[in-house]
């Protein structure tokens, strides 16, 4: 070796679902909205004009902001947005996760989260969920330099309620508390309410699922205005302009049709309860995802077996060659017809 790749920063990265060249697939692999994005969003993007690209976007993305701030009632202060979920969970963990006790996560999780800890030298412990797939809030009741976990978790797609996630808050009063809400539109209850009462709590959303947004790449945190200011500065000391200026138009169009979201919304929903009885006939058991995909694993036929198989006939799921997860593919929602023509092959296969 040589002496300067002794100072290299080496990382195993994290690995992005498949994202294939052929067009006539059933894309079921990414957590995707099948739906495209609100017809304001197609409105706003004809109207856009190319000369104005010449100069640096807004720094504060303030019409963004303030779009968001009043879809979750709010005040513009509390909203920090960034390029993409990731990014914004990048930056927490820049900003807050300092201390040379570890933070805490699920061992099974999303995994950009161990990534990041080691890239960025943060010490973490991953707490195991329980046999059903559970974070057990017990586990947090210790020592740590900090606490994230999603809720609905991924990828299982399994639910705490707020009740829990009080409890964990109620117990790590003096660290940073990060609930992942990426997949909260499709279940459950946000716990923004909580901000009130915990000024250490920070809530990260994303455009990229219920607003079918994943190739605009717009995420954002809610939290107190506090700590909002810290991420901030953190933000300005590395990238001043990180939303460009066609995110932030389409972002804030996306934003302010709440009955497009919510019309989409619901029809994954039905199409998740649906699937979930007809895998069941099929002879799947899965955790009660909440979240726009199934958690799945067959009694008779080996998870990659049956990745591989659905793969050769142009329908991509996800498959995690992991421990305890080996045997499971996770599924996202697709529309009703692409959901029907993977029970047709399911039904063939087995």
């Amino acid at each position: 070796m040589r002496d300067w790749e002794a100072n290299i920063r080496k990382v195993t990265p994290y690995v992005p679902g498949e994202q294939p060249k052929r067009t006539d697939v059933i894309k079921l692999n990414t957590n995707e909205n099948p739906y495209p994005p609100s017809p304001k969003v197609a409105e706003a993007l004809r109207q856009i004009s190319a000369e104005p690209m010449r100069k640096y976007p807004d720094p504060e993305a303030r019409m963004l902001v303030e779009a968001i701030a009043r879809e979750e009632g709010v005040c513009p202060e509390q909203i920090f947005v960034g390029v993409g979920s990731d990014d914004v969970l990048a930056m927490i963990f820049l900003t807050f996760f300092n201390s040379q006790k570890p933070i805490l996560f699920p061992d099974i999780t999303y995994s950009f989260y161990d990534v990041w800890a080691d890239m960025l030298r943060i010490p973490y412990e991953q707490q195991p969920l329980d046999k059903d797939f559970e974070i057990v809030a017990r586990d947090y009741d210790k020592e740590n330099g900090g606490v994230i976990f999603p809720n609905p978790n991924a990828p299982t797609g399994a639910l705490l309620g707020l009740e829990t996630i009080d409890d964990i808050l109620s117990h790590n009063q003096d660290v940073i508390v990060v609930v992942d809400e990426a997949y909260i539109d499709f279940g459950g209850s946000t716990c923004t309410g909580l901000l009130d009462h915990y000024e250490n709590l920070i809530v990260v959303k994303t455009f990229s699922k219920s607003r079918s947004m994943a190739g605009m790449r717009i995420g954002y945190a809610i939290a107190g205005e506090k700590l909002i200011r810290y991420l901030s500065d953190v933000k300005y000391s590395f990238n001043s302009y990180t939303m460009n200026q066609t995110a932030i138009a389409l972002g804030t169009e996306a934003a302010l049709d709440h009955a497009y979201f919510e019309e989409t919304r619901q029809k994954i929903i039905a199409t998740r309860e649906n699937a979930k009885k007809e895998l069941k006939k099929l002879g799947f058991s899965f955790p009660d995802s909440q979240a726009n995909f199934l958690f799945v694993t067959h009694k008779r036929v080996p998870a990659a077996e049956l990745f591989a198989a659905l793969k050769e006939q142009g329908i991509y799921v996800r498959y995690f060659n992991k421990p305890r997860i080996d045997n499971y593919l996770r599924i996202t929602i697709g529309t009703d017809e692409e959901m029907g023509r993977l029970f047709e092959f399911l039904r063939e296969y087995l």
